[in-house]
């Protein structure tokens, strides 16, 4: 049964987004944009890909992001020891302020250290691409794992062995209090992709932590009435900018029920044009007046520049599509067992 969606937190690196539960799986990241096919799905079925990353032991788990960004520090307390899991979507190395997400290496980032006593740590990741309907085989290749079949490749390389088994990739290892080992995933478009330039997983989450803490110091003046959270909403709300064109999606997911069991069932990774005033008002208020000049500015170009004879476009895809084609994808089971799943959105 997938987590609730209470249970998830949100990765971005303003191109795309990936969702990480509070026990260590990431069971949702589209790339190379907030629409394209997840590599793992099983937000919306069990069978559909993941990558988790925790104790072998029952844990109990608190987590938070560092200050000023969505870099994720998930606490895990065995029965033996504490372990800590740190996971971010990567940002170019050096980018700073309004270039976050301007370039990404499409890279998922996670670092585990024991903080206290000894844990046994177990990693699972099982790729399945387009949505869980392509089963790729995982061989070792290029210093890690990779994939093989399907649109594209998924390299997983890290500081601790990594063993091809079938359709997925396992490692299990211990560490005591101050050791740590540091993954990156890789994902790369086409079916002979050559493997991408090895990432340190250490630097790059100090980088791109210290890219988010750019971005939050230049949209730090809001001084009004519930400071703290108003601060962190314009936070999510840049994680969900694709940041390319200023597109601000409604939401990181698709087919979330509305009820659950229920099947109003929608893709929202797409910009609403009955959603623009409230954006631009929301990231104004919170001094984040460049970005509300962007988003506007995306919206009149999409939508006014570009007219249809006879009828108002009410939503568009990130580059300012039209064609936004609804299907369903009849193999996944929902969340939690809420079908159908769509893709697309016909609205």
């Amino acid at each position: 049964m997938p987590e609730p969606i209470r249970d998830h937190a949100l990765l971005s690196d303003c191109r795309s987004a990936a969702l990480v539960t509070r026990r260590g799986v990431v069971d949702w990241w589209p790339a190379p944009r907030f629409d394209s096919p997840s590599a793992f799905s099983a937000i919306l079925d069990d069978d559909a890909g993941h990558w988790t990353l925790r104790p072998a032991a029952p844990f109990e788990a608190t987590w938070r992001y560092r200050p000023g960004t969505l870099v994720l520090e998930t606490t895990m307390r065995t029965g033996s020891g504490t372990l800590r899991v740190t996971d971010a979507l990567a940002f170019a190395a050096g980018a700073r302020g309004h270039d976050i997400g301007t370039s990404v290496p499409h890279a998922l980032v996670r670092v585990v250290e024991a903080l206290e006593g000894e844990v046994a740590v177990e990693l699972e990741c099982v790729p399945r691409l387009e949505y869980g309907l392509a089963v790729p085989s995982v061989v070792e290749e290029a210093g890690g794992v990779a994939s093989v079949g399907g649109p594209e490749r998924i390299f997983l390389r890290g500081e601790r062995p990594l063993a091809a088994d079938g359709s997925r990739a396992r490692a299990t290892f211990d560490l005591r209090a101050g050791e740590r080992a540091g993954f990156v995933l890789h994902r790369v478009p086409g079916t002979f992709a050559s493997p991408p330039a090895a990432l340190d997983p250490h630097a790059t989450l100090d980088d791109t932590t210290e890219a988010w803490r750019s971005w939050s110091a230049m949209h730090s003046g809001y001084e009004g009435a519930h400071q703290k959270a108003v601060r962190f909403a314009a936070l999510v709300i840049q994680g969900l900018t694709y940041q390319p064109s200023g597109a601000v999606v409604a939401a990181a997911t698709t087919s979330l029920p509305e009820v659950a069991g229920g099947d109003s069932n929608w893709d929202y990774r797409f910009a609403w044009l009955r959603d623009a005033a409230m954006i631009a008002r929301a990231l104004s208020a919170s001094t984040c007046s460049d970005e509300a000049m962007r988003y506007f500015g995306w919206m009149v170009r999409a939508g006014v520049s570009c007219r249809h004879a006879d009828r108002v476009q009410i939503m568009f895809g990130v580059e300012g599509e039209r064609d936004l084609a609804e299907h369903e994808l009849e193999h996944l089971a929902g969340h939690p067992g809420s079908r159908p799943v769509r893709i697309g959105n016909a609205a």
